[in-house]
């Protein structure tokens, strides 16, 4: 094939266009086999998935009508083999393979285990957007949980330095790959959290396949970073490649080197930045010092001279006196007068007037009660005396004066018949002065 040399600069559209033309036209047909890692299936019917081996992935596209005639339907995680032609989006560039035709090849565990996972953190909550830490404005010191002799590291120095030297970095470094280094990861996590000497965390590697990366799919890593209180940017693989820390992180980046870009500003559009606004002040001083001093001679000449002001602050000051004694003084001889009517009023109804009046009142009502006492109680004396009299013609006092006794029995009961006591009772004879006891000896009948 001989070497193909354009006649003239191509457009990024056509570099795009002819080297889909050349893709389609080489590989019309190809049977390609591995595990689905992504799997999107938009409103639009077609699925758009990510097919990866242990060293390489491309992405897939298959439309709906391709869809519509496979009876097996794809699942994330899945070991399959498609057929299908390769292209070439010219939107974008992006190199990828139109599915036509899809059938299982295998399981997946991984796959499998990722996506009960994530299931099961979905539904506690870890991966709600409301829950998600913000990234300080201003970032002075990055944390970085890597690996020392990674790649990580090296790309996000290099990025620093690059960008703004004078953030300061702090690793703590962890293994990223194999047996211990979930444990590692999670250690690193919370001595960053203890110590709190960064702003922000990166947790990341480089890419790797879906078993090099599966420490950051663990429960105990994605729990780890859900309770740091620093802020968390989850930095795992290269772009396609989605962890579980990517889901429970506050932030995502693509890979270390994106991370290091987004904690970092750029230190020349900062200077950029600073020149502009340098050129843009030096430009407005000159404007600015003459609105200013516009302004201040339209003050200097509506200033007046502070002994007129003081002169009229006087005269003022003497009118509102004046006006002041005169309310006081009106004020005052309303209260004077008010208080001689009350005292007027006061005196009227004194109580010790009308503590005079009733006395006298009082003493013309004790003589009339008096008088009338006396009319009435005359005639109940005179009656009283005309009772008193018959009652001592009929009491057996009188009886006793004129010589007679009345006798009784032990039981206080007036004896008038001879058979009313036998021999040996005891009597009590009444006298006119005194009283008899005696005791019968003889009983005559007459």
């Amino acid at each position: 094939m001989s070497q193909y040399q354009p006649s003239a600069p191509l457009t990024v559209f056509q570099l795009n266009r002819q080297v889909k033309q050349l893709l389609e036209s080489q590989y019309p047909m190809v049977p390609v086999q591995g595990e689905i890692s992504t799997l999107s299936k938009p409103a639009s019917g077609h699925i758009y998935f990510t097919l990866k081996d242990s060293q390489a992935q491309i992405r897939c596209a298959m439309f709906k009508g391709s869809l519509a005639k496979n009876t097996y339907k794809p699942v994330a995680g899945d070991e399959v083999l498609v057929y299908g032609r390769l292209s070439l989006y010219e939107g974008r560039g992006d190199y990828q393979l139109i599915v036509s035709s899809m059938q299982p090849r295998g399981e997946g565990a991984l796959q499998a285990a990722f996506f009960q996972l994530k299931e099961k953190l979905s539904k506690e909550g870890l991966f709600d957007l409301a829950v998600k830490k913000s990234l300080p404005p201003v970032i002075r010191t990055v944390g970085l949980v890597t690996s020392s002799t990674g790649a990580a590291l090296h790309d996000v120095i290099s990025v620093l330095n690059r960008r703004f030297p004078l953030i300061k970095l702090i690793l703590y470094p962890s293994q990223v790959q194999g047996a211990e280094a979930t444990a590692t990861i999670v250690n690193a996590i919370e001595t960053a959290n203890r110590r709190n000497e960064v702003d922000v965390l990166v947790v990341g590697r480089g890419g790797g396949s879906l078993e090099d990366l599966w420490c950051f799919n663990t429960e105990a890593v994605a729990r780890a970073i859900y309770a740091s209180n620093l802020p968390v940017i989850s930095a795992v693989g290269h772009e396609v490649d989605t962890s579980i820390s990517d889901y429970v992180a506050d932030v995502r980046a693509a890979t270390p080197s994106q991370a290091a870009e987004m904690v970092s500003p750029d230190q020349f559009e900062l200077m950029q930045r600073f020149d502009l606004i340098e050129q843009r002040l030096k430009q407005l001083m000159p404007f600015i010092i003459g609105q200013q001093s516009k302004a201040l001679d339209q003050l200097r000449k509506r200033l007046r001279s502070p002994l007129s002001i003081v002169s009229g602050w006087r005269t003022a000051l003497d009118k509102l006196s004046n006006q002041h004694h005169s309310a006081i003084n009106r004020q005052i001889k309303q209260k004077s007068e008010r208080l001689t009517v009350l005292e007027s009023r006061l005196n009227r109804a004194s109580p010790a007037l009308k503590i005079a009046a009733d006395q006298k009142q009082l003493i013309t009502t004790v003589k009339r009660l008096n008088q009338a006492a006396l009319s009435s109680l005359q005639p109940k004396q005179s009656r009283f005396a005309q009772l008193l009299a018959k009652l001592n013609l009929l009491s057996p006092l009188s009886t006793l004066e004129r010589g007679y006794s009345i006798t009784l029995s032990a039981n206080s009961t007036v004896i008038t018949d001879a058979s009313e006591v036998k021999t040996g009772d005891q009597l009590e004879t009444r006298l006119q002065n005194g009283t008899l006891t005696s005791t019968v000896t003889k009983i005559t009948n007459t």
